[in-house]
């Protein structure tokens, strides 16, 4: 009789083991951070080109002296904000991070509309190329960031449901992690003027 109980209670052990969630709950984690290390990879593609793109500029337009040094320390102030692992659950890190990545798209779109003003910069091979490279740059970080939110959402589901709630409250006490959210800035909707 002990001996029935003893192996009903370590069938039910292997089982309630079997089916906690722990190594989900961790692979669903290192999941969100992999998507974070993707978004900073293509914003350090984006960092790398500009630098390129704006000694182009330069040759053509010396004149818009203004617009080219916003981009220049857009681009310095997106690269000094840094967000580790540990951040993504901090709100006001990530806040900080996503207000410093908009003021730079923001300032290159100013750079667009320079560009737009002088045609022989436009024919140029070079600029094109660089432009491509931007355009495919930006397009890498947009699909990173939505591949980052989904990683984030099967990691906060994970820790939330059943039996998993039980598993991280008890052993891994894992924190929410946060979505990756637009600028305040960017839901105005862009003037174009000619």
């Amino acid at each position: 009789m002990k001996k029935n109980i003893l192996v009903l209670l370590s069938m039910t052990f292997i089982l309630f083991l079997s089916s906690c969630g722990y190594n989900k709950m961790q692979g669903y984690e290192e999941a969100v951070n992999k998507a974070w290390g993707d978004i900073e990879s293509n914003l350090q593609r984006r960092a790398d080109l500009i630098p390129n793109l704006v000694e182009v500029v330069k040759g053509y337009a010396s004149h818009e002296k203004e617009t080219l040094q916003a981009v220049i320390e857009a681009r310095a102030k997106a690269t000094s904000v840094n967000l580790t692992a540990g951040d993504l659950g901090n709100a006001q890190a990530m806040q900080e991070f996503s207000q410093a990545q908009g003021g730079l798209t923001s300032a290159l779109s100013r750079l667009m509309v320079v560009v737009e003003k002088y045609p022989d910069l436009k024919a140029n091979q070079n600029f094109l190329d660089l432009q491509n490279q931007l355009e495919g740059t930006e397009n890498r970080i947009n699909v990173a960031r939505q591949r980052y939110n989904q990683a984030v959402e099967t990691y906060n589901y994970s820790i939330r449901k059943f039996p998993n709630s039980m598993t991280n409250k008890i052993m891994l006490h894992l924190e929410k992690k946060e979505y990756f959210k637009a600028d305040e800035g960017s839901k105005a909707v862009p003037k174009v003027t000619f």
